[in-house]
C-alpha cells in the first residue's frame, strides 16, 4: 500500500463511516479496486475505524460530557434513562461481537457481489426511512433495543451502521433530530471495545503496512469522519436521506455488474 492509496482509503472511511452508505462496503471495493489484501493490511483498516471513532467523539465531547457528569455525578433522571436507553442499544452488538466474531470477519472476504446485494438492502432501507411519517416520537427502551439490533445487522459489510439505525428509528416514528446524535453516541462504545480487541490480537503482523502510511490513513479518516458527522445530523434534520439511498442502489447495481 502506498501513501495515496492510503489517504484514499482514509478519505472513505472518514466519509462513509457517518453518512448512510456503508463504510465498510464502501473500504471492501476500495481494497478491491486498489488490489489490497485485507488480511496483510489488518492493523490499517482498524487504524482508519479508530480515527473516525475519534472523530464522534470530538464532535460530541460537549453531550458526552454533560451527560456523563449529569448521569454520573449529579445523578439527574432524565440524564440517566438516555443512558440507559444508549447502553440498551449497545447490548445486540456487545453479543454479536463475543459470540460471532469469527462468523462476521469471514464476511470480509472481497466478495463484491455479497456487498452489491447488501448495497441494495441498505438503499431500501434509506428509502423505507425517508418515506414513512414523522411522529416524532421520543425514542424508548424498546426503541433503543431494536435500534440495536440494526447496528448488530449493520456488522455486515454493505449495510451501513448509521443508515440502518437512523431508519429503524424514523420506521418506529422517533424524532429525527434526537436520531442521528442517538445513533451516534450508541456507538463508540461498541467500536472503542472493537478497536482494542482487534489491536490487542496475537495473531495478526503488521506486515507491509509501515506505521507513518496507517498514520497518514487514519488522518485522513479523522478529517474526512468530523466533516461528514456534522454534516449528517444536518442531513437527517432535513429529511434528505432519499439522495443516500438513490446513490446506494446505483453502487449496488454497479458492483454487482462489473464484478
Amino acid at each position: 500500500m502506498n501513501w495515496l492509496e492510503a489517504i484514499l482509503l482514509g478519505l472513505v472511511q472518514g466519509l462513509t463511516e457517518f453518512l448512510p452508505v456503508s463504510s465498510s462496503g464502501h473500504l471492501e471495493i476500495g481494497k478491491y479496486l486498489f488490489g489490497i489484501d485485507a488480511e496483510e493490511n489488518f492493523y490499517f483498516t482498524v487504524a482508519l475505524h479508530g480515527a473516525t471513532v475519534l472523530s464522534t467523539i470530538v464532535v460530541f465531547r460537549r453531550d458526552i460530557a454533560i451527560l456523563f457528569k449529569r448521569s454520573f455525578l449529579q445523578r439527574r433522571e432524565k440524564e440517566r434513562i438516555y443512558t440507559r436507553k444508549l447502553f440498551i442499544s449497545m447490548i445486540p452488538v456487545a453479543i454479536t461481537g463475543l459470540l460471532y466474531r469469527e462468523n462476521v470477519e469471514n464476511l470480509f472476504s472481497g466478495d463484491m457481489h455479497f456487498i452489491g446485494l447488501m448495497l441494495l438492502v441498505t438503499a431500501l432501507l434509506l428509502a423505507l426511512g425517508h418515506f414513512l411519517k414523522n411522529r416524532e416520537r421520543n425514542i424508548g427502551y424498546l426503541d433503543a433495543l431494536l435500534i440495536g439490533l440494526a447496528q448488530a445487522v449493520a456488522v455486515i459489510p454493505g449495510i451501513s451502521r448509521s443508515g440502518a439505525t437512523i431508519s429503524t428509528g424514523l420506521m418506529l416514528g422517533n424524532r429525527k433530530d434526537e436520531l442521528a446524535k442517538f445513533s451516534f453516541l450508541m456507538v463508540i462504545i461498541p467500536i472503542v471495545g472493537a478497536f482494542i480487541v482487534d489491536f490487542s490480537s496475537a495473531d495478526k503482523q503488521l506486515s507491509d503496512t509501515s506505521v507513518l502510511i496507517m498514520l497518514t490513513g487514519a488522518t485522513a479518516a479523522f478529517v474526512s469522519g468530523y466533516l461528514a458527522c456534522r454534516w449528517m445530523i444536518a442531513l437527517v434534520r432535513k429529511s434528505k436521506m432519499i439522495w443516500f439511498s438513490i446513490y446506494c442502489a446505483a453502487i449496488g447495481v454497479i458492483t454487482l455488474l462489473l464484478t
